[in-house]
């Protein structure tokens, strides 16, 4: 997304940098020119942001405001590449009766509340006049519409939680930046340390470069009417 801000530089952000997707967009929007200012942040950057402490997420968006103050950069773009599907020691839930307390907290702390948290510290750093956008990465299978198979409770159920978060957080976002952009985002299947033990022959897997690309050209697309909405990687507006 441009900046058309006069006299200011643009600067993007991604969170979860480290990650498969992440380090491909964060790769891609260094050589994007229409930011001024690239920078990538996750458990291992400095300032590190860890999703499950608000603390640091805090202390990350204290950095990124002194950063925009000190050179004279606008908030253009900030994308949430984070996520947890399963664990070493938690596979998705096939049957309710594998449902298991722990882990399910685990999954909406890391889907839902990590992402809600940085849209309470983020989203107010974004302009108050001019495009900006706030994407995060949610899933075709947090979809109740869409859900047609059953299985993966505790990710299908805080993917669901996100959307509804992204939702929410859209409208408010709308009275104070009616020009800013808040919506959740499906890459699809991505190689990855994430997708790699459900790979299955017939599913697309497509690697992390090219979901990259595919997502930052459409979020580039999306306008102010599709804020608070839920899209596929290539487009598609998908059912909630």
């Amino acid at each position: 997304m441009p900046n058309t801000n006069k006299g200011y530089g643009a600067l993007s952000l991604v969170i979860g940098a480290s990650g498969g997707i992440g380090s491909a967009l964060l790769a891609q929007l260094q050589v994007d020119p229409r930011y001024a200012r690239v920078l990538g942040l996750s458990r291992r950057s400095s300032p590190a942001l860890d999703l499950l402490d608000e603390a640091s997420i805090a202390a990350a968006a204290s950095h990124v405001k002194t950063l925009l103050h000190d050179q004279s950069l606008t908030l253009a773009l900030v994308v949430d590449a984070t996520g947890m599907l399963h664990t070493a020691t938690h596979q998705p839930e096939k049957s309710w009766a594998q449902l298991d307390a722990t882990q399910m907290a685990r999954a909406f702390a890391v889907n839902a509340i990590g992402p809600a948290l940085l849209m309470k510290h983020f989203l107010p750093l974004l302009p108050a006049q001019g495009p900006a956008c706030f994407a995060t990465l949610s899933a075709k299978v947090g979809s109740i519409g869409d859900n047609r198979l059953g299985g993966w409770y505790s990710y299908r159920a805080s993917k669901a939680a996100l959307n509804q978060l992204v939702h929410t957080a859209a409208i408010e976002l709308r009275r104070r930046a009616p020009q800013a952009i808040c919506v959740a985002i499906h890459p699809g299947t991505v190689h990855s340390a994430l997708s790699q033990p459900f790979a299955k022959t017939g599913l697309t897997v497509r690697q992390p470069e090219v979901a990259a690309a595919e997502l930052l050209a459409t979020l580039a697309r999306l306008t102010p009417q599709d804020s608070g909405g839920f899209f596929s990687y290539d487009g598609e507006v998908l059912p909630w």
